[in-house]
């Protein structure tokens, strides 16, 4: 390759965009530090946080229009936006989960059920009719515990595959050298007597 085929090659290396990242277009409003790192881990970290973005929307619709009146009309509309947006948002964080959990079928299983949980809990945000205040706190603020048990089973499941790998490496005896096969006899070419 001439000197030159060679210089044009690396100016053509340095203008070219770097491969894309599964998760460059990822928000980091949904999974503020960990946007470039692991689908997972963002993933893991985007269901308290945008779960908390609607929660506190829906907060606020409750102190303006008491807690009857937060889904009267168009009341709830600021947090069914939120939902869809998030729905909309999450979708990156958790096709790069179950694409980074494919390995472990525990933990695509985990991966699906967080996400589920977290949609019924967004589903769940609305008053219910007759609840007192105490009660609505209590009640919206329970799936932050299902969150966090969840989150570190899958997290367990995501470290178990590289222990074990770890230990059945370490457990194996050291492989012998293969054996030197055998020459075969000369022959020569002198007749034989």
């Amino acid at each position: 390759m001439t000197l030159c085929a060679r210089w044009s090659l690396l100016i053509l290396a340095a203008l070219l965009p770097p491969l894309a990242h599964a998760l460059d277009k990822v928000d980091p409003y949904i999974c503020p530090t960990k946007t470039q790192g692991s689908g997972l881990e963002c993933f893991l970290e985007a269901i308290p946080q945008t779960y908390t973005m609607c929660r506190h929307i829906k907060h606020i619709e409750v102190i303006e229009f008491g807690l009857g009146g937060a889904q009267e009309g168009n009341h709830g509309a600021k947090t069914e936006s939120c939902i869809e947006k998030h729905k909309l948002s999450m979708t990156r964080p958790y096709q790069a989960a179950l694409r980074e959990a494919a390995r472990n079928k525990d933990e695509v299983v985990g991966v699906r059920k967080l996400y589920d949980t977290w949609l019924e809990s967004l589903g769940k945000l609305a008053p219910a009719t007759g609840e007192s205040d105490e009660g609505y706190r209590t009640r919206v603020s329970i799936p932050y515990g299902e969150f966090n048990t969840q989150i570190a089973k899958i997290r367990e499941l995501d470290v178990k595959p590289t222990v074990a790998a770890a230990k059945t490496t370490e457990s194996k005896p050291a492989a012998r050298p293969a054996a030197k096969p055998k020459a075969a006899p000369a022959k020569s070419d002198a007749p034989k007597q």
